[in-house]
This record gives C-alpha cells, structure tokens and sequence, in this order.
C-alpha cells in the first residue's frame, strides 16, 4: 500500500473512529444506561452528566496505561531479573548498580548539571530580557540569543567541539592560550571542570529559551507598580528585585523546573563531546554503556532516572497550572 494513502487511511479510520465512539456512548448512555424516564428524570440526567466526562476521557486513560503505566510497571519488573529474563534476582540489579564507581560518577555528574544548568540558563534568560527590553535592536538580539534553540543538540555538540579544539588554529580557547603564549590544552579531559564545559553548551542553548518566556513575563508587568516605586524613589535595581523578581517569580519556577526536567534527560551533548569518557558520564549515558551487555542494569538506570525526574515533572505541573 502506498504510504500517501496508508497515511489518508489512518487519518480517517481515526478521526471516524474517535466521532464514532463519542456518538455512540452518548447514544448507550441517555437511552439505555440512565434512561430519560419521568418517574427519575432528574436523577439520570444528573448521573449521565457525572458519567459523560469519564466517558469522554477513557480512549485517552487507555492510550496513556497503554503506553505511559504499563511500560514503567513492566520495565520495574524486568529490572528485577537477568538480562534473559529467566532468572529473578530481586534487587541484585541495584544493589550492583550502587555499587560500581561508575554509577556514583553519573549520579554525581547529574546532580552537577541539575545544579549548575538551570540556574544559569535562568539567569541569563532573565539578565537578557531585561536589559534587551528597552533597546531598539532588542529584537534583534533576542533573535540571535534564541538561534540556538533551533540546532539540535548533536549540532551545536559539534559548534563546541571546534571552540574546545586542542589546535590553536581551530579552538578558541587555545588560540587565547597560544596568544600569550601557553601550552594547549584539552579542555574535555581536565578533571571536574569538564563537566562543567560540557555543560556550557546546554546553558547556550536554553537561555534562549529562558529569554522568551521570562521577557514575556516582564511585559506582563503593570506599569503603574514601576511607576508607583519609581515616584517612592526606589532606584533600577530595587524595581528589579524588589517589585518585578516577586511578580514573575511563578514564572521563573516554571522556567527552572522546565529546564531541570530537560537537564535530567540529556544525553545527545555528553555522548557526541566525550562519550562519557573523562568521568563526564551521566545517568542517560551510563545507561546506554549497558544497553547491549548481558546484564540487566539498564532497566534499573532507567527505571532511577524516572524517580529523580517524576518529582521535578510533577511541581512544573503545579506552577504552571498557578500560572493559569
């Protein structure tokens, strides 16, 4: 079958399927679940429009058990047997994860990028929108800090790796070195501060991100707060801090936790900029180390990495329905 027409098919047996079944409970339902009788009109009208929302919303509960609830459950499972599934070794799978210098370098390393990328991706975001602000070419620069967010993450890996380049001739950084005359250096394999290297490429392409939403929250501002202090003789950085920071901090939350939830599944930058070599491995990249070995400690990264991120998923939840 031609894709073109598979695709025109599966377009209309789904769209048709979804007024289908919307029709047909609302049919089932009035006429034969709670009928419309006149002894218990009142009643049944009041029970079918208690019903109908969950009615409506059981296509979506199934898609997401389907494909959401049952692959955690069963990758909890799976995580608690052997690789070939035939041997069940309870925790073994943890306790050898917890165990190895590898995992706790990962672990270390994530919570070095939780700490450190979303904090500066934020600050700058928010250092940007507001000294951009009031600027005739503000837009302009808002463009070229936001271009970054349109290059995937192997992309500007690769942008890096010509900045980190040990020849003086291609790498930033060396060429400063080679300037005054010092010997060159790989940045990707000094201990620690690596990291922290690496990580500069996600902070470049998030603060753009940050920009958008937080220039849109200063925008949001009323003006006559500002004009209020400024007429109380409150000078540019306590308007900053004291009467704008406060309104748009739901904002900023909303922000950092977005960014901590992207932070927490990176892999793409770490894999292409080191391979997660120089104790640079995170959690994602560790996890992929055991993809393909005869052991089944990738299911139990997986399923740890899902703990750490379900709580930041669950309060970026909470304030953005604050922001509603």
């Amino acid at each position: 079958m031609s894709p073109i027409l598979q695709g025109i098919l599966t377009i209309i047996i789904g769209v048709g399927g979804c007024v289908g079944y919307f029709y047909l409970s609302n049919i089932i339902l009035d006429r034969f679940v709670f009928p419309a009788r006149k002894d218990d009109q009142g009643r049944n009208i009041a029970r079918a429009t208690a019903v109908r929302p969950w009615l409506f919303l059981m296509p979506a509960i199934l898609a997401l058990g389907l494909y959401l609830v049952y692959p955690v459950v069963g990758s909890f499972l799976r995580s608690l047997y052997n690789r070939s599934g035939d041997e069940f070794i309870g925790l073994g799978n943890y306790v050898q994860m917890f165990s190895e210098h590898g995992f706790r370098v990962a672990l270390f390393n994530n919570f070095l990028w939780v700490l450190f990328v979303p904090a500066a991706a934020t600050f700058f975001g928010l250092l940007v929108a507001q000294l951009t602000d009031r600027l005739r070419w503000g837009s302009i620069a808002k463009s070229l800090i936001f271009m970054p967010m349109a290059i995937s993450f192997v992309g500007a890996s690769l942008i890096w790796k010509f900045v980190y380049a040990v020849d003086p001739n291609i790498g930033i950084i060396n060429a400063v070195r080679d300037y005054f005359g010092l010997a060159a250096i790989d940045p990707l394999q000094i201990p620690f501060w690596n990291n922290f290297f690496v990580m500069i490429i996600m902070v470049w392409m998030q603060t753009g991100f940050a920009m958008v939403i937080l220039s849109a929250a200063l925008r949001g501002i009323p003006e006559e707060t500002i004009e209020a202090a400024i007429l109380d003789g409150a000078n540019p950085f306590q308007i900053f801090f004291r009467i704008k920071i406060p309104q748009i901090a739901g904002t900023i939350a909303v922000v950092w936790t977005t960014i901590t939830f992207l932070t927490l599944k990176v892999f793409d930058i770490v894999y292409t900029m080191t391979g997660g070599n120089f104790d640079t491995e995170i959690l994602p990249s560790y996890m992929m180390s055991y993809m393909f070995r005869d052991d089944g400690r990738a299911t139990a990264v997986a399923f740890v990495i899902m703990l750490i991120v379900t709580p930041v998923m669950i309060y970026n939840i909470r304030q953005a329905r604050k922001e509603l």
